[in-house]
């Protein structure tokens, strides 16, 4: 029986062909940690009574959720961080470096290898070719003392998509649409493994968004196939000899198949108060929005700022809306600085926020007043994720975004 590409790197990392269902123990290439989640790894880790890490050089410390810091207790935890890094030899990213994820696709992570990190959006790396899932705090702390993990093989879900999307449809639209189809738990601990013509001719930045909303379908991963776009990124970013390319079996067994014919995906936008309430933005009516954050992990890369300004050039967002952007990490802000995006959306009067997570997670910088509405470029809508459980969030594209802050209610035109 064949393998498919998340048990191919698995048994690569556990010394022996694994399949589906098995316990095994894994080596692990990457381990990673945020300022939410960071603090009691370290406690935990000290509680091993480890002199060392196992690999400080790839063991990373970011600060991104309230980046710079909104209130003391939360100061707090970064000199947890901080101290830990001048102490162990831990990688630390500071404040205003980037959210998490997209510093890893940018710095630490490659084809074939294996990353955790205490956060759940950690899958994003998946795009990259690499087994990148999340786990809880003491999880990552053992892997970063021994190396090593423990996991179940998932089983693997192929997700083929072919044909062309119609005009200003993109990846984020086909995620939401097919977490509609499935459900937030339709795939709970499989692998979601992207293929298609659709995926090969998709830029990484859209790779990136499905791989980083894997776990809204409750996957412990999202996996695509390395290829010359891979090798591509990786050589912008200075890592081309890090490229290997990793093929499923002909043969390999999965789960479920699932078809989707890319002209068919229509805008689509997530409804209060799940991931999966999604429906066209032509069935919505005129919902009235008070705020649009275009940013985040999931949709806050320089190509996702491209298209926001392209549609925001010379015009003016409404005046009910307040519209917050905010660059994934500092290198995307400086390209966005460069090519003049950044003076296209200041003379739109949106407001310009450094490279992190608060609005996304609800620490600052966007909190939702009580029955106010907003729509978000990010991951997640849940009750309470921007601060306020009396808020409203619905869940789109940079494309839609864009259009919505002009208009003053969700639009794509």
């Amino acid at each position: 029986m064949g393998l498919t590409l998340a048990e191919k790197i698995i048994s690569e990392h556990a010394g022996r062909a694994v399949h589906a269902g098995e316990l095994v123990i894994s080596k692990v290439d990457v381990t990673a940690v945020q300022d939410g989640t960071g603090p009691l790894t370290v406690q935990e880790f000290k509680k091993l009574g480890k002199k060392n890490l196992n690999n400080p050089e790839r063991t990373i410390l970011f600060i991104d959720h309230a980046s710079p810091s909104p209130r003391k207790e939360l100061s707090n935890t970064h000199m947890v961080l901080r101290e830990f890094h001048k102490e162990y030899g831990a990688v630390l990213s500071d404040v205003g470096a980037g959210v998490c994820h997209q510093r890893l696709i940018e710095s630490y992570v490659n084809p074939g290898e294996i990353l955790v990190g205490a956060d759940s959006h950690t899958c994003t790396s998946g795009a990259l070719g690499a087994f990148a899932t999340g786990m809880g705090s003491t999880d990552i702390a053992v892997a970063m003392a021994l190396g090593k993990t423990w996991l179940k093989v998932p089983a693997t879900f192929k997700i083929e998509v072919n044909g062309n999307f119609r005009t200003g449809v993109c990846s984020k639209d086909l995620m939401l649409y097919l977490i509609g189809m499935i459900g937030a738990d339709g795939a709970t601990y499989k692998a979601l493994e992207f293929t298609g013509d659709t995926i090969e001719n998709m830029s990484m930045s859209e790779r990136f968004t499905l791989a980083n909303m894997a776990v809204e379908a409750g996957a412990k991963c999202g996996l695509f196939i390395a290829d010359d776009k891979t090798k591509e990124f990786l050589r912008s970013r200075g890592r081309e000899d890090k490229f290997r390319q990793i093929l499923p079996d002909a043969d390999a067994e999965y789960e479920r198949i699932i078809k989707i014919d890319a002209e068919e995906v229509p805008f689509t936008v997530s409804c209060p108060h799940t991931v999966d309430n999604t429906k066209p933005v032509s069935g919505l009516g005129k919902v009235k929005v008070n705020q649009v954050y275009i940013g985040t992990c999931t949709n806050g890369r320089i190509e996702d700022l491209r298209i926001a300004a392209e549609i925001l050039k010379g015009k003016k967002v409404h005046p009910d809306v307040r519209m917050l952007i905010s660059p994934a990490s500092k290198d995307i802000f400086k390209q966005a600085l460069k090519e003049g995006l950044i003076d296209i959306f200041v003379d739109a009067n949106a407001v310009i926020l450094a490279p992190g997570c608060g609005p996304c997670v609800g620490v600052h910088a966007g909190i939702l007043g009580d029955g106010e509405v907003c729509l978000a470029t990010q991951n997640r809508n849940f009750q309470g994720r921007m601060g306020n459980t009396k808020g409203f969030i619905y869940l789109a594209s940079p494309y839609i975004a864009a259009h919505t802050a002009l208009r003053g209610y969700i639009s794509a035109e």
